[in-house]
């Protein structure tokens, strides 16, 4: 049995020794809830700070106990951890799935066990369609926004589009990755006008996938002077920026506007003038401190839980960063 998969038995088994009572009857027996907080690539950062927060809301909330279990991009780990979590009958359920594709099944488990449960961050649908109850952004007005502040940068850096080419780093089938590329683009035009031509580079999300398909591109293109390079997240940008750097592009040739700011604020961090020159700000903490909320909320309340909870985003750069975001972990 590999590592990773003794990790995530053990993180069942605390799980399993932690289950609590299931949804609304349980709150009436007894004031204690206990969460289920599923999530894919839990050791990025921005997860990282997801799980911290949803333990932060929970300790504010008081009687509520959060199980946090990474499946990293393992959906069969996924289900398995739905079946642990709807066998020990926990409250609720907050989801990040490794992939849309099981939502059906996800949901039906959730549904069929009477627990409440909230996508997070990536939508899910049942097999009829219907979305269920989500926490997280806009992925296109994420993007957009990402587009502006590169369009702008652009523009005021006077490239000419026949010698800049658009570096545009996602996972090509998550639906929110392919909002945020159509949000990225669409923003990019608003403020910088003709969008230069996109190289469009499927990745699976990580810095390491990026920065070697990026390092692809750049080595088939090396008559391309000027890269703006956008992402589906920061692991997708700064891995693209730094591909680009290692090909020995200078940072002044290098647009590079992120999607988190969680790994573009340490070069800002360090003094360190590098191609990333702007990110969108957004908070994992503060997505999973909502996840929480809005699930407890709903059991002890019994009440609907909200079809959507959005969370708010700001552009970053070197110089406003520290005020924004406060630090960079």
């Amino acid at each position: 049995m590999s590592d990773r998969i003794w990790r995530l038995a053990a993180s069942l088994a605390v799980a399993a020794g932690l289950g609590g009572a299931g949804a609304h009857a349980a709150f009436a027996q007894d004031p204690s809830l206990t969460i289920a907080y599923i999530q894919k690539q839990g050791d990025q950062q921005y997860f990282v700070d997801e799980a911290q927060g949803a333990k932060d809301e929970a300790k504010a909330l008081g009687h509520v106990k959060v199980n946090v279990v990474n499946v990293q991009m393992d959906a069969n780990a996924a289900i398995s951890a739905m079946n642990v979590m709807v066998g020990q009958k926990v409250s609720g359920i907050a989801i990040v799935v490794p992939d849309q594709q099981i939502g059906p099944q996800v949901i039906d488990m959730a549904t069929q066990a009477k627990i409440p449960l909230v996508s997070s961050d990536d939508p899910i649908k049942s097999g009829t369609g219907s979305l269920a109850p989500f926490v997280g952004f806009d992925g296109y007005q994420m993007g957009y926004k990402v587009g502006q502040a590169a369009g702008a940068l652009y523009k005021k850096a006077g490239w000419t589009a026949s010698t800049t080419r658009v570096a545009a780093a996602f996972e090509e089938q998550l639906s929110v990755c392919q909002d945020r590329e159509h949000g990225e683009e669409d923003g990019f035009k608003a403020a910088g006008g003709d969008v230069p031509t996109i190289v469009k580079i499927g990745t699976d999300n990580s810095v390491v996938d990026a920065q070697n398909r990026t390092g692809a591109v750049v080595t088939a293109n090396p008559q391309i002077k000027h890269w703006v390079v956008w992402g589906c997240n920061d692991e997708n940008e700064t891995g693209a920026v730094t591909a680009l750097a290692n090909a020995g592009l200078p940072a002044d040739n290098i647009i590079g506007v992120g999607l988190g700011a969680y790994l573009t604020c340490k070069d800002w961090q360090a003094g360190q003038t590098s191609g990333n020159k702007a990110a969108l700000f957004i908070s994992g903490h503060d997505v999973g401190s909502a996840a929480i909320k809005v699930l407890v909320e709903s059991i002890r309340n019994h009440t609907p839980l909200p079809a959507k909870t959005i969370a708010n985003t700001t552009i970053v750069t070197p110089a406003n960063w520290k005020g924004v975001m406060g630090g960079c972990s």
